[in-house]
C-alpha cells in the first residue's frame, strides 16, 4: 500500500523523459518530368555551338611521339598522317648526319589548318633508340623528356599568377614502331613498353608491313598480342579506362582485332585506276596506303585522328600526368619548390 505514490512518482519522471513524437517531415512535391515539353524554344541547344566557337578561337594541341628503330619509317609513317611534312627529316634533315651514340630527343612544332580548325602540332622523335649494340636502359632518356614536360605543366599551374592557358607540351600519344621480323617481340621492345606504359598512351605500330604475306602479318599481330597480355604490357585504349558499354564495346574490337598496326607509310602518289593515290611502288604494283585491303594505315589514322584524339589528351591530363602530380606533391610534402625567379615575379606581384 506505501509502494503507489513512488510508483506514480517513476511514472510521471519517466514520461517527462520520454520525447514527444517527431513530426515527419513535409515531404517536397515531386517535380514535374524533367523532359517535360518546353513550351517555347529556349536556345539551350546553342551551348554545343558556344563551345565550338570558343575551342575554334583558341585551336589544339596534340603533340606525337615517335618511338623506334632507324629505318622502320617514322618520319614518312608522320608525314603521311598528316599529309604534310611534318618530321624532323622534312624539317632540314642533313643527310650526312650521323646516327647518335646516346638517345636524343627532338621536338618539332608546326600548326596545321584544316576547316578553319587549327592544331597546334608537335612531333617529337628519339634518334638512337635501339641503334646501339648495348641498348641498355636507352629508354631513360625519353621517359625523362615525358616526365619533364608533366613537371613544366605542373610548376606553371602551382604559380600563383598562372597563365590563363598553359602551354600543354605534355606527350598525348607515343607510336612505337616494332621492327616486322615476324618472330616476337624483342626483350628491348617489352622493357621499354613496360616501363612507359605507366606514364604516356603507347599505340604499338608493326612498321613496313609490306615486307611480309598477308599470312605472316595475321600470325605476327596475334603473336604480340598475346606477348603483350602475357608480360601485362596495357597499351592505349586501356581497359579500366572504358568509361561505358559504347566505348567498351568499340575499344575491346580495336584491342583484339587491329592493334597492332600493320601499317605502310609514303608521301608520294601515284596514279591508281584514274585516282591519285598515296603509294609505295614495287616491280609486281603499287601499294595503296590508304587501301584496307592492302594495310592498316586507314584504321591508324582514323583511331589517331578522327576517333580518339581527344581521348588521348582527356587520358594524359587525367590518368597520367595526375599520377604524377600526385606522387610529385607526395614526395615534396605540398607544392614544387619555385625557381628564384618566379619567387621575385610573386613578390613583385604582391
Amino acid at each position: 500500500p506505501h509502494a503507489g505514490p513512488v510508483e506514480s512518482k517513476n511514472e510521471a519522471a519517466m514520461s517527462e523523459l520520454v520525447p514527444e513524437p517527431r513530426q515527419k517531415p513535409v515531404v517536397p512535391m515531386k517535380p514535374m518530368g524533367i523532359n517535360a515539353n518546353l513550351l517555347g524554344y529556349i536556345g539551350i541547344d546553342t551551348i554545343i555551338e558556344q563551345m565550338r566557337k570558343k575551342t575554334m578561337k583558341t585551336g589544339f594541341d596534340f603533340n606525337i611521339m615517335v618511338v623506334g628503330q632507324s629505318g622502320l619509317g617514322k618520319s614518312t609513317l608522320v608525314n603521311t598522317l598528316f599529309k604534310s611534312q611534318v618530321s624532323r627529316k622534312s624539317s632540314g634533315w642533313n643527310r650526312e648526319e650521323k646516327i647518335p651514340k646516346t638517345v636524343e630527343i627532338k621536338a618539332i612544332g608546326h600548326v596545321i589548318e584544316e576547316g578553319g580548325v587549327k592544331m597546334k602540332l608537335t612531333v617529337i622523335d628519339t634518334p638512337g633508340f635501339g641503334d646501339q649494340i648495348n641498348n641498355e636502359n636507352c629508354w631513360e632518356p625519353i621517359e625523362k623528356y615525358i616526365n619533364e614536360q608533366y613537371e613544366k605543366f605542373l610548376k606553371e599551374e602551382v604559380n600563383i599568377a598562372r597563365k590563363k592557358r598553359i602551354p600543354d607540351t605534355r606527350v598525348h600519344c607515343c607510336l612505337y614502331f616494332i621492327s616486322p621480323t615476324g618472330h616476337s617481340l624483342r626483350p628491348l621492345d617489352l622493357e621499354f613498353m613496360k616501363h612507359l606504359s605507366k606514364v604516356v598512351n603507347i599505340i604499338p605500330v608493326i612498321a613496313k608491313a609490306d615486307t611480309m604475306t598477308l599470312e605472316e602479318k595475321t600470325e605476327f599481330k596475334q603473336r604480340v598480342r598475346k606477348e603483350l597480355e602475357v608480360n601485362g604490357i596495357e597499351f592505349y585504349p586501356q581497359k579500366e579506362f572504358d568509361e561505358d558499354l559504347d566505348d567498351k564495346t568499340e575499344n575491346d574490337k580495336i584491342r583484339q582485332e587491329s592493334m597492332p598496326f600493320a601499317v605502310v607509310g609514303s608521301d608520294k602518289e601515284y596514279q591508281v585506276n584514274g585516282k591519285r593515290v598515296l603509294g609505295r611502288k614495287t616491280p609486281w604494283g603499287i601499294i595503296e596506303v590508304e587501301n584496307l585491303t592492302h594495310c592498316e594505315f586507314a584504321l591508324l589514322r582514323d583511331f589517331v585522328i578522327r576517333t580518339h584524339l581527344q581521348d588521348l589528351k582527356e587520358v594524359t591530363h587525367n590518368i597520367h600526368y595526375e599520377t604524377y602530380r600526385a606522387k610529385r606533391l607526395n614526395d615534396n610534402g605540398g607544392l614544387p619548390p619555385m625557381a628564384a625567379e618566379t619567387e621575385e615575379n610573386h613578390e613583385s606581384n604582391l
